[in-house]
């Protein structure tokens, strides 16, 4: 048994990790539910009892083994204890930066965990790098993956509980012939598609757009890989959904690929003529769906293909979950 910190408790991505801890029968000892913002004082059950959730920023991180960092509102001065400290670190927010962690995807880049030195402090990618690089991965395998084009729907949870509430309020408005007034998005999202979900810098990319590219060339071990997104805002709660358009340096066999990809664990084949949706397969469930695996018209070197998964189970607190286990595999 450990003792844990989560900071960020409260978050849907810190509710997502209690859930799933629970259900995995993590070893945990005590356990600490902290925060940084006005989350401080509620309380959260976790198997038959309710934690209160306290400051971060006077917490002593050397009381626990392992901190996971569920929410983005971890302040300067939980920050420098945190690093100051010698527990291992589960960052799911990239709150720690880049510079300061490793990025691992379990399965994946396991043999990171033996690059890096205690205090271990590892960084979840992106819930669509997850998704993704379960799906192309395997691919990879059979062929050398030399571009992506990608197009992401992402749900309005990727704001957090914020963004879960701007919908719901939104949707209410138009829904009873109210006058709607923008507040966390830009413009109206509900019944809606935003053609981008963070500021673009001066070549016209976001930052998320970016981060996603340079995560894929990382975590598949293919630097000169090509990547092009879109990341749409969706008038979606929950579950991210991507079009893909993978090209490799020679034809790929769809039966093959098939095949490979169906012995993926935690990723779930949806055959032709069906098809997976966000809502209706993946929400709540830990596995990647993928359908409409396809070749391209006219070209045998390219593959089409369609991606589902819960950003927030499976794409993050499942993700910091298997990371949290690998990284106490060891621990005495």
């Amino acid at each position: 048994m450990i003792d844990v910190a989560i900071v960020g408790a409260a978050e849907l991505e810190g509710e997502a990790l209690l859930e799933l801890m629970q259900e995995r029968a993590f070893p945990v000892g005590e356990l600490h539910l902290l925060a940084d913002d006005d989350s401080i004082g509620q309380s959260l059950p976790f198997g038959a009892r309710n934690l209160r959730i306290r400051a971060a920023a006077s917490f002593d991180f050397s009381r626990v083994a392992l901190a996971f960092i569920a929410g983005a509102g971890l302040g300067p001065a939980a920050r420098e204890a945190l690093l100051a400290a010698s527990c291992d670190v589960v960052d799911m927010v990239g709150a720690l930066g880049q510079q300061a962690t490793s990025c691992l995807l379990p399965g994946i880049n396991d043999a990171t965990l033996a690059e890096r030195c205690p205090p271990r402090r590892l960084r979840c990618p992106m819930p669509t790098s997850v998704a993704l690089v379960t799906v192309l991965a395997p691919l990879a395998r059979l062929q050398t993956l030399k571009r992506l084009v990608v197009t992401v729907c992402r749900p309005v949870s990727v704001r957090g509980r914020s963004g879960v509430k701007e919908l719901a309020r939104q949707t209410a408005e138009l829904l009873n012939a109210r006058p709607l007034e923008p507040r966390l998005f830009d413009r109206q999202v509900a019944f809606n598609l935003l053609a981008q979900t963070d500021e673009p810098d001066q070549l016209g990319h976001g930052a998320a757009e970016r981060a996603f590219a340079e995560e894929l060339t990382d975590l598949l071990g293919l630097p000169q890989l090509q990547v092009s997104s879109t990341f749409v805002q969706a008038p979606v709660f929950f579950g991210e959904s991507l079009s893909v358009c993978a090209l490799f340096d020679a034809p790929l066999d769809i039966v093959g690929a098939y095949a490979a990809l169906d012995m993926v664990e935690g990723l779930e084949l949806v055959d032709s003529p069906d098809y997976p949706t966000a809502v209706g397969d993946a929400l709540g469930q830990d596995l990647v769906y993928v359908g409409r695996l396809r070749s391209g018209l006219r070209d045998a070197s390219e593959v089409n293909l369609w991606i589902v998964s819960d950003n927030v189970r499976k794409g993050a607190a499942l993700n910091a979950v298997l990371s949290g286990e690998l990284l106490i595999k060891d621990y005495p």
